[in-house]
Formats: structure tokens, C-alpha cells, sequence
């Protein structure tokens, strides 16, 4: 089973991107079973929900004008959809949860097989709020909207154990998450506040996916557009699959996909994927 997060920094340009990438995933035997979007940019009327469809997934998505709006595909039925942290008042489209079954993608001829337990897997794919600078209003609602979020993980886990919170967190674990430690140092993406909240979050009894397999050094899944920060890696790891303690062992991977920024018009992040046995 595949689960990918990819926030796609408007999908009404980079929809064809998205479908090629699932087609060429699936063409090579390894399909996406689930893929969480970011920044869709897009009303929920103008969502391509046939499109996803034609490409055999289910959709649910949460979307907003011009800024926001997030998405959950799956090859399963979506069920018990949350959009939104409960709790907190919040007019940006920043969460979707929902409940899909947890098995495994069948061989070609073979039957899908469900673990044995639980049988369900609750996904929150999430787009956390960029924060702009420290000390600045955006700052202090983006400390408001983690502490919602930390809530509302300890919630769902109580209830599903078989849990992944995956999307673009805007916030790196450590200076290896950072192409330039010493100058991003207490920036935007690497404060002290923001780093605490994504621990929190871990103590949970979550895992960061990346790092429990063995990754290229300078690994990251954000380039910015500009100086060719791309093609000289001066990037950022903030693109996130953590999973709970259940999940854990049945991790068999999980990887930065780098190929999609090669696109024309790409999205400035990459996939990050994860394969659970």
C-alpha cells in the first residue's frame, strides 16, 4: 500500500502533472493508494473530481479561492470525512480526515488482503499555515492552529491506531532539514516555537516516515522558483508523512519523489511517498 503527500501550488495548472504522475506510478506496478493534495487554489465547484474518477479514484476535497484548499484520492471509498480542525474557528481550508480500509494493493489476478486488527486506516492530510515571520499575526495564528492540531491528533489516535498525518507542515525538524542552517537560523520554517509543536505532535506516538529508512544527504522536498534553487538543492525538508506506532512496523519505505520538479511549470515541492508492507 502507497501513500503520497504533494502539495501541487494550484492544481488547476498542474492537474495534467498529477495525473501523469499517478498513471506512471501505477504503469510501474506500484500504484498510490492514497495521495494527499495541497493548495489546490480552486473552489469546490471547479474541483476535477471525473478526472480523478476516469483515473479510478475517489475524491473527497475542501477547497478555497485562490489560497488553500486540500484533497484526499483513493483507490478505497473515503468515509467519515472531517474538513477542518474541530474546535477551532477557521475560514482557510487547511484539513481534510477521513477513514479508508487499510489493505494491501493486490498482485495483478490477486485479492486484496487486509491485516490482520484494524482493519482502517485514518489519513489527515493537512496544509499548516506558513506563519509569514516570527512575531507577526500570521505567526501567532499559526502557533494557534498547531496547538488545534495537536489536539486534534491526540483525539483521532485515541480511536485509530492505524494513523498517518501527512502533508506540507511548513516546518523542518532540524538544521538537516535546511539547505542553510546558520543563515535560516530562528527563520520562518526553523524557529525554536515551531520545531517544539512538530516534537509535540511526534510524542504524540508518531513517526517521521523519511527517517526511518536511509536517505541521500540534503534531502528536501521544497525549492524555491528563484536563482535556481532547485537545480543547486537549496531546499527544505517540509513535506511530512508521520505515521503512529501501529503503522510503524509495517513501514517498508518512504521517499522525497525529486522527478516532478523537473517538470515545466512545476509545483516548488516534491511527493514525499511512503510503501507500507
Amino acid at each position: 500500500m502507497k501513500l503520497a503527500t504533494w502539495n501541487v501550488n494550484s492544481l488547476t495548472v498542474r492537474l495534467p502533472q498529477v495525473l501523469d504522475w499517478l498513471a506512471a506510478q501505477a504503469e510501474a506496478g506500484a500504484p498510490i493508494d492514497v495521495l494527499a493534495l495541497q493548495e489546490l487554489k480552486m473552489t469546490d465547484d471547479k474541483f476535477p473530481a471525473q478526472a480523478f474518477s476516469d483515473a479510478g479514484y475517489h475524491a473527497q476535497w475542501f477547497g478555497q479561492k485562490t489560497y488553500n484548499g486540500v484533497a484526499l484520492l483513493s483507490r478505497q471509498p473515503l468515509t467519515a470525512t472531517v474538513k477542518n480542525l474541530p474546535g477551532l474557528p477557521d475560514e482557510q481550508a487547511r484539513v481534510l480526515t477521513a477513514t479508508v480500509p487499510l489493505t494491501r494493493t493486490p498482485a495483478v489476478g490477486g485479492d486484496t488482503q487486509p491485516p490482520a486488527g484494524d482493519a482502517t486506516l485514518r489519513v489527515i492530510g493537512a496544509y499548516f499555515p506558513n506563519g509569514q515571520a516570527p512575531g507577526s499575526d500570521k505567526f501567532a495564528y499559526k502557533m494557534q492552529w498547531l496547538q488545534a492540531m495537536h489536539a486534534w491528533v491526540q483525539q483521532e489516535l485515541a480511536t485509530h491506531p492505524h494513523l498517518v498525518l501527512m502533508g506540507d507542515f511548513n516546518i523542518t525538524f532540524d538544521d538537516a532539514d535546511v539547505w542553510d542552517p546558520d543563515g535560516m537560523r530562528e527563520a520562518i520554517h526553523c524557529t525554536t516555537e515551531e520545531r517544539r509543536h512538530l516534537q509535540a505532535l511526534v510524542a504524540l506516538g508518531l513517526h517521521d516516515s523519511v527517517r526511518l529508512f536511509p536517505q541521500p544527504e540534503k534531502n528536501y522536498s521544497w525549492w524555491d522558483y528563484r536563482e535556481f534553487a532547485f537545480r543547486r538543492n537549496r531546499g527544505l525538508r517540509i513535506d511530512h508523512v508521520l505515521i503512529s506506532d501501529a503503522l510503524k512496523p509495517l513501514a517498508q519505505a518512504c521517499a522525497v519523489d525529486k522527478l516532478p520538479r523537473n517538470n515545466e511549470r512545476p509545483s516548488d515541492h516534491a511527493p514525499v511517498v511512503l510503501t507500507l508492507a
